[in-house]
């Protein structure tokens, strides 16, 4: 006889369609929480949100654990640790729990999981995957179970606001805002819980598990979770309408709730299976945003096709990407500081160069040691040695300083003038949000002339770039000392500068004013090697019409990226400026 109930097992959700993927994915997860990890739920608090989490709660087990995550939580609440009242009483270690160890067997609730600091978001995913929480002072170590899943509250406005990638890959579903309605049919908390009691003896088969695997890299997916994900979920699919064995809707529907979400482009068929010639398509057939002579359905095989749904391709199709960027994007950087800037934990050390003393961490790192220490030195109550000492660490933010250094000679600099106004405002716009700077340096005739200092005042920086000039032979040389020479003076500031040259290359004026093409070649690539030197990162935009040797290897005497960039438009040169400085600012960390 079937474990399973017979009536639900007949009709589930009427013809397939009654339940929402929102609801479904609550389901499922209540079903298989350690299993699927958990959701992120990507929108703004209010009602809808708030009844959303209150019907998927009663979908949990009875006195299941459901907690809510401070956002700043310290690793001690987190984790558990020393307690330092109890060890200084009783004169051995005595360690307490944390809240992960409380939420054992439960939901751990993330309020505003888009601003969650890296490193705690890293110290959650290892209890995720440890399925326990190890802490550790000096030589005790305690190890607790922490087996939770996690519903992480996304409430960021722009698509590279959201949770660090390191948790986002540990949880199996999205819910969007559009998905939170509120008259969504809903499973009955006992069907549930029967589906879950039901799950162990749900069976797939091999076949299915490596549909999904090429499923998911047909679709750009390179993370081995996504299909574990899928298949845990197929599983409990199959549990909540009273199978004991995957079907091939259970895998379309973990293919459209969990890979959809992480598809980055359309699957092709192979090679073997594409035909020789495409056959001409009815106008009838187009779709309005891509009238190509070929549906987006016949680049895929039909294996693959009888697997994915209709909203998906709909999705790729019309090139909406649903996988979104992973916050800290930015180029401001931390770097780290004994006196200033925000705490980031204690370390061993002396007092010297300015340190400060963490008074709690140290009586911490001493408390351990009181029983020894009064048994080899009676009378003193309190003893604490040198390596106990605990300074503080500071992590203090640096801005990013873009230069821009303009070659604006020749009659074609009215082109590379726009190209560059283009890319400094588009550039501005991020700095309100990313908080960096950028500075504009024109060089042309035989001086250098700074047009915007380093700001991020949009109007200031409008009026600058109006009355940007053009024309008259090329200095090279004297620009490019002198946008060095602005570089090092916001490095003595403590900025993180990024010096951005657009020229052609065709430099005529050397260092001392006077004309001639072969000493003015000299001087740039001396002034370049100087650069170097300063090991400032630098990139080499080259404006002529075609790339010039010349001008790469001044980018190589720099060390510099070199961009041959003929036809640039203002978007195109932003994004490279702001790729450059992601990479020198996850280099210097």
């Amino acid at each position: 006889m079937s474990p399973f109930d017979p009536a639900w097992a007949a009709n589930p959700a009427p013809e397939g369609g009654e339940f929402s993927d929102a609801v479904w994915a609550a389901a499922l997860l209540a079903i298989d929480p350690i299993g699927l990890g958990g959701m992120t739920i990507r929108a703004w608090s209010g009602p809808a949100r708030e009844n959303y989490l209150q019907n998927y709660r009663s979908l949990l087990r009875v006195k299941s654990a459901f907690r809510k995550m401070p956002l700043h939580i310290s690793d001690q609440q987190m984790l558990g640790g020393l307690d330092l009242t109890a060890t200084l009483a009783t004169g051995r270690p005595v360690m307490t729990s944390g809240l992960l160890d409380d939420c054992d067997g439960g939901v751990l609730l993330l309020a505003m999981a888009e601003r969650i600091n890296p490193g705690t978001a890293a110290r959650l995913a290892a209890a995720m995957d440890r399925h326990a929480v190890i802490s550790e002072q000096n030589s005790t170590t305690m190890v607790n179970p922490a087996r939770f899943a996690v519903v992480a509250l996304d409430e960021g406005l722009e698509p590279d606001e959201a949770p660090p990638a390191c948790l986002l890959e540990r949880l199996a579903f999205t819910v969007a805002q559009s998905g939170l309605s509120g008259d969504a049919v809903w499973p009955d908390a006992a069907v549930v819980a029967q589906a879950r009691e039901n799950l162990v003896v749900v069976t797939s088969s091999n076949e299915a598990l490596g549909q999904l695997c090429s499923l998911a890299a047909a679709l750009g997916i390179g993370s081995l979770r996504a299909p574990l994900f899928a298949l845990r979920a197929a599983r409990a699919a199959a549990a909540l309408q009273g199978r004991d064995s995957v079907a091939a809707c259970d895998i379309a529907l973990a293919t459209r709730l969990i890979l959809a979400p992480r598809a980055t482009q359309l699957p092709s068929a192979p090679a073997d299976e594409m035909p020789a010639e495409q056959p001409e398509e009815s106008p009838e057939s187009l779709t309005p945003r891509d009238e190509q002579p070929e549906a987006v359905e016949d680049s895929i095989s039909d294996a693959q096709k009888s697997l994915l749904p209709p909203e998906l391709l709909a999705a790729l199709a019309v090139g909406a990407g649903p996988k979104r960027a992973s916050r800290g994007a930015g180029n401001t950087g931390d770097s780290a500081s004994l006196r200033r800037g925000r705490p980031a934990g204690t370390k061993s050390g002396g007092l010297g160069g300015g340190a400060r003393l963490s008074l709690i961490e140290t009586l911490r790192a001493a408390a351990p040691w009181q029983k020894l220490r009064r048994t080899a030195a009676p009378g003193r109550k309190l003893q604490i040695r040198a390596n106990d000492f605990r300074i503080q660490k500071f992590k203090e933010q640096t801005k990013s300083v873009a230069i821009f250094a303009v070659d604006a000679s020749g009659s074609a600099a009215v082109n590379r003038l726009a190209e560059a106004k283009g890319a400094v405002q588009l550039l501005l716009a991020d700095c309100y949000v990313r908080r960096d700077l950028v500075a504009l340096l024109a060089f042309r005739g035989r001086t250098a002339e700074c047009l915007l200092p380093p700001t991020s005042a949009l109007a200031r920086a409008k009026r600058s770039l109006a009355c940007l000039p053009g024309g008259g032979p090329t200095p090279l040389a004297i620009g490019l000392d002198a946008a060095r020479g602005m570089a090092e003076a916001e490095r003595r500031k403590g900025h993180q500068p990024l010096l951005v040259l657009l020229t052609d290359g065709g430099a005529n004026i050397g260092r001392d004013g006077k004309p001639g093409r072969a000493a003015a070649a000299q001087d740039a690539l001396a002034a370049a090697r100087l650069c170097r030197m300063a090991r400032l990162q630098c990139l080499v935009i080259d404006t002529a019409p075609r790339p010039q040797p010349f001008v790469a290897n001044l980018a190589a005497e720099m060390a510099a990226r070199y961009v041959p960039l003929p036809y640039a438009d203002p978007s195109h040169l932003s994004r490279i400026v702001q790729s450059q400085g992601d990479f020198r600012a996850s280099s210097a960390a």
